[in-house]
């Protein structure tokens, strides 16, 4: 069975960035990721907002994420972990093998809640982030779907920059802040639908429209949009978190100082970590954070 210093579940960019300073500070290191290497933010077609790069798909930036961590020593294997033991020395069972290691950094990510339509998997034009593809409907009709506060806030931010925003949630009032409610409220060019359902996605390979379903008359219509953003909630990848008993009620996992959860030497960094801002600058300086502290447990 392979000993390692440091085992990283999770390929996205805070697993990736600690690698990196794992490996920089002499650590032999390990990632696992049992999909794709890079994690969301690998499909977004345009990155603009990471500093020192004016602009870079982010493939390309997983790329080259994941081309440093190579290039410095860490092993990244495509494996999912299926289960993780504590003790002084902690041992990781994935569905290829087993490894053992002194600490644990689990940056596992988290998902975006869907409608559970089967064209969300083929079409383009659905985001789940106004602010990294908005720009890319400048001038356009788009949507969004969700009553809550990231819902109502990406709306008034799309407002800026697109033609018209409908905003369509399945009740009949928000659920976001009322100064939030108000300030789209407000908006000439923001439509809201509410007790209304999206029942189907229109188009071939790119959204052109949404079919539309009101809760309470059971009336169908289209709206024509070229971009769909959905803010209908967001759950962790909270599995591992959850066997070893440091994941919260939500399924996010709590940290104190250096990304330490309530288990020595286990860490947690990313989307899974318990916080207020998720993008992908705090995604890897919770990696750096992580592995800094991870490397000392393991001094």
């Amino acid at each position: 069975m392979k000993h390692f210093d440091i085992i990283i579940v999770g390929g996205g960019p805070a697993g990736l960035t600690a690698a990196v300073y794992a490996r920089r500070a002499g650590k032999t290191v390990l990632v696992l990721e049992r999909d794709t290497i890079g994690g969301q933010i690998a499909s977004s077609p345009k990155v603009d907002n990471f500093p020192g790069i004016q602009s870079i798909s982010g493939m390309e930036l997983s790329e080259q994420l994941y081309t440093q961590a190579e290039n410095l020593g860490a092993d990244i294997e495509v494996e999912e972990v299926l289960e993780i033991r504590d003790g002084a020395t902690k041992s990781v069972r994935t569905d290829y093998g087993a490894y053992t290691c002194a600490a644990v950094i689990l940056a596992t990510g988290m998902t975006h809640r869907s409608l559970g339509l089967p064209e969300e998997d083929t079409l383009a034009g659905i985001s789940y982030c106004a602010v990294c593809d908005g720009a890319f409907y400048r001038g356009k009709d788009v949507a969004v779907c969700g009553g809550g506060n990231t819902a109502v806030q990406e709306a008034i931010y799309l407002s800026d920059l697109c033609r018209h925003v409908t905003l369509i949630h399945r009740r009949n009032t928000l659920r976001a802040d009322a100064v939030l409610v108000d300030a789209v409220r407000r908006l000439p060019n923001v439509t809201l639908l509410l007790d209304t359902v999206i029942s189907s996605l229109v188009g071939d390979e790119a959204l052109n429209g949404l079919v539309v379903k009101n809760a309470l008359t059971g009336a169908i219509s289209r709206v024509d949009v070229s971009g769909l953003f959905l803010a209908v909630g967001q759950k962790p990848e909270g599995r591992l978190a959850q066997m070893l008993g440091i994941a919260d009620e939500t399924g996010f996992i709590p940290t104190g100082e250096g990304c330490k959860t309530s288990v020595p030497g286990i860490f947690a960094a990313g989307d899974c970590r318990a916080k207020e801002v998720r993008q992908l600058i705090t995604a890897c300086s919770d990696g750096a954070i992580a592995a800094l502290a991870a490397c000392q447990y393991c001094s």
